[in-house]
């Protein structure tokens, strides 16, 4: 098969190349999956980079999460009720970029029929950490603002439609001051540029001197500092990436005397965390329809933002990172 793959930790458009590899053969519990697309997430170009929170041996194949068909199970139960499926292939060990991919059969999630494939690929990595964030973990109510960095990625604009679904208001920062009235025209209530002054003046200015309640930050850094300190007393942010490759720098007095929380999350974690125990997995499943609706619907559709082969995974990797892209970059990787 072709995949993907890097022997050293580096820049993308550097360490990975295409190889032919034998194929993958599952074992007990596992299927193999021919895979059709699979996205190129920030989170993957972290791992390439060597600044992921867990890394591969190397050499690996990226990837997290994809779309495709089982061909192939081993023995157990739960394989057999996927083979010749389509499904969502969620690979938290990485290696979708990749003809042929193994999972543990339990990461191969049947998706309904009318969803496209371009939209299952990305179904997962978003999709959850969106709704794990702003429901089940912040669950900002209706009529609050929610605060967040990075507004212009995919996650951010998700989150911007999904205060228009629940009824929340949303804070949006982005690097560039020509970026504004874009994401206003993707429904945002406010958009503010880092460019333009103190992040946490113009958030006052929008919501009064106390400050949000509610803040998500994926950038860290001067940024995730900024959102810190536009918190209300009692106000909690949430970190779920570190963009920067910066720390925070939090005044403990304000967390003390105010009761200002800074929590991390990581998908990886949360999702083990919500399918444990006896409702486990009716919670899982309880997810994903919620997702699949929410794609229906348009809240938390995927826009494409360009479809590359393998052979030219370099064009891919840097676009994927083009300064004012719009839409998730696609491996096109086989066909039905």
């Amino acid at each position: 098969m072709k995949a993907i793959v890097f022997d050293r930790f580096g820049e993308p458009d550097e360490v990975l190349s295409v190889r032919v590899l034998a194929d993958p053969e599952p074992g007990p519990g596992e299927v193999r999956a021919r895979m059709l697309f699979s996205p190129i997430n920030p989170s993957d170009l972290l791992v390439v980079r060597g600044r992921y929170g867990v890394l591969p041996k190397l050499p690996a194949t990226p990837g997290f999460e994809g779309v495709g068909v089982i061909d192939k199970a081993g023995p157990g139960l739960l394989g057999k009720l996927v083979l010749g499926r389509r499904v969502a292939v969620l690979n938290n060990r990485g290696g979708n970029w990749a003809e042929y991919a193994v999972i543990p059969a339990r990461q191969a999630v049947r998706i309904p029929d009318d969803l496209p494939d371009e939209q299952i690929a990305s179904f997962f990595v978003n999709p959850a950490t969106v709704l794990a964030l702003v429901r089940h973990e912040l669950k900002v109510p209706r009529g609050e603002w929610l605060l967040q960095s990075a507004a212009g990625s995919a996650l951010g604009r998700m989150i911007i439609k999904l205060g228009q679904h629940d009824g929340f208001l949303t804070i949006n920062v982005v690097r560039r001051k020509g970026a504004i009235d874009e994401i206003k025209s993707a429904g945002a209530d406010a958009v503010i540029s880092s460019s333009e002054g103190p992040i946490e003046d113009q958030v006052r200015r929008i919501v009064g001197s106390s400050g949000v309640k509610y803040a998500l930050d994926c950038v860290g850094g001067d940024v995730g500092t900024a959102l810190f300190n536009s918190l209300a007393p009692g106000g909690r942010m949430i970190v779920y990436g570190t963009l920067s490759n910066e720390p925070i720098r939090i005044d403990p007095r304000l967390m003390i005397a105010e009761k200002r929380i800074v929590e991390g999350f990581w998908l990886g974690h949360w999702m083990p965390k919500l399918s444990h125990g006896a409702l486990g997995i009716p919670k899982a499943l309880g997810l994903f329809h919620e997702i699949a609706n929410l794609i229906r619907s348009g809240v938390l559709a995927t826009e494409t933002g360009g479809v590359f082969a393998l052979d030219d995974i370099a064009d891919a990797a840097r676009q994927a990172e083009a300064v004012g892209r719009r839409g998730k970059v696609l491996l096109r990787i086989g066909t039905k």
